[in-house]
């Protein structure tokens, strides 16, 4: 039975990574997760609680992929590129540096599919517009898309999966994600710089427009709900109130005007959400359960420690990153999940499942299939014109993903 499980979930997962005919992910998950049913791997009312369980991770997922598209509506993106371009003033190293703070933020705020979405192309535009190698902006779109999504919970869908386990608050698990957050980014930049030395050396050669020498003005009203819709969500545990419902208020109060000025559509609305990819979401939950309640999370279980020591961090943070590489982020963190909270003792330190979000988070910059955001930024950098090369991403990998692991893991330890 394991092994009919084993092959669905590989299935599932090449299908979406390769999309055949441009197919979306459910079309593939969603009749593996009724084999699953049919050939008894898991009963229907086990099935139901997963999506019971899964179902409010889904529902705040929707509510912040619209909000993402409702900020890029009112011209947030653009407004971005624009102070990037400008701030820059012909130097590629500046550049580098903004895009990473641009990453950083977009990624924690709204997620990482905004940032490889919707802030990617405007950062390719950016530095081709300024006639620099668009090659650092891009890598440094991708590895901030994985690496600056640990600090809150709606960053990652990973860590809205693993947030109520954690048993914190939003604003708790932000304060002891910061450390770990800011250390993997300069870690990330140290990198970046020396990797990509020589594309920045020398300056722009377009010359910035006087039409574009000043940043457009600000989307004042878009940045002060999204301001506030982050406070919200720092304050949803005291005021007793779901993130979710903070995330819905943010978009209501963008979506009334964007659509009343034609900035959207309620069809770009639905779209936005994407409701395959919710649906795959919840698929995969159903075909990954035989494994993480079964034989394979019992395994783990039992080979995971269970103090909250250093060592102890960095060992469930390996396996994390390994896991996640070996069968995506999304499958590696409902089995690290099931591992950690399935173990004899019933108890399982904050620190360990943090750690494991450290990893998950972070280990997909090693390769291709380790997020699906990392396979969504190779289609919005290759329909760019800037296609993404293996070679490159691999090398890069391999030396920021065992020095972000290790410093952010040792960031959390001191926190802790």
């Amino acid at each position: 039975m394991i092994v009919v499980v084993a092959v669905l979930v590989t299935l599932v997962l090449a299908a979406a990574i390769a999309r055949p005919h441009g197919l979306p992910e459910v079309v593939v998950a969603a009749p593996a997760a009724v084999v699953v049913l049919a050939v008894g791997a898991l009963s229907p009312s086990q099935a139901v609680d997963q999506l019971r369980s899964l179902g409010p991770t889904v529902a705040f997922l929707a509510a912040i992929l619209v909000l993402a598209h409702l900020a890029d509506a009112c011209g947030v993106f653009r407004w971005t590129a624009s102070l990037l371009r400008t701030g820059a003033r012909g130097s590629p190293t500046r550049l580098l540096a903004l895009v990473f703070a641009a990453c950083a933020v977009t990624t924690a705020a709204l997620s990482l599919d905004a940032t490889v979405v919707l802030l990617t192309p405007a950062v390719l535009a950016t530095a081709t517009s300024m006639g620099v190698s668009a090659r650092p902006a891009s890598y440094a779109s991708a590895h901030l898309a994985n690496s600056a999504s640990t600090l809150m919970p709606v960053s990652n869908l990973t860590n809205l999966l693993a947030f109520s386990a954690t048993g914190l608050g939003f604003a708790h698990f932000t304060a002891l994600m910061a450390l770990p957050w800011i250390v993997a980014i300069g870690l990330e930049i140290a990198v970046a710089r020396l990797f990509f030395a020589r594309e920045l050396r020398g300056a722009a050669t377009t010359p910035t427009p006087p039409t574009t020498a000043r940043p457009m003005p600000a989307p004042r009203w878009a940045l002060a709900v999204l301001a506030s819709t982050l406070a919200g969500f720092g304050l949803s545990g005291v005021l007793g109130v779901a993130p979710v419902w903070c995330a819905v208020a943010g978009a209501a109060l963008l979506a009334f005007p964007a659509l009343r000025e034609g900035r959207t559509r309620p069809r770009s609305l639905l779209a936005a959400a994407d409701p395959f990819f919710l649906l795959f979401v919840l698929a995969l939950g159903v075909v990954v359960a035989p494994l993480t309640e079964g034989a394979v999370g019992h395994w783990l279980s039992g080979l995971l420690p269970t103090d909250d020591s250093l060592g102890a961090l960095l060992v469930v943070a390996v396996v994390a990153a390994v896991a996640a590489n070996l069968v995506n982020n999304l499958p590696a963190t409902l089995l690290m999940i099931a591992a950690l909270t399935g173990g004899a003792s019933g108890h399982v330190p904050v620190g360990l499942m943090l750690a494991m979000l450290v990893g998950v988070n972070l280990g997909p910059n090693l390769t291709y299939t380790g997020s699906l955001a990392t396979m969504l930024w190779r289609r919005v950098v290759a329909r760019a014109g800037q296609p993404a090369e293996i070679g490159t991403f691999t090398r890069l990998g391999l030396v920021t993903v065992p020095l972000t692991l290790v410093g952010a893991v040792c960031a959390l330890w001191l926190v802790l």
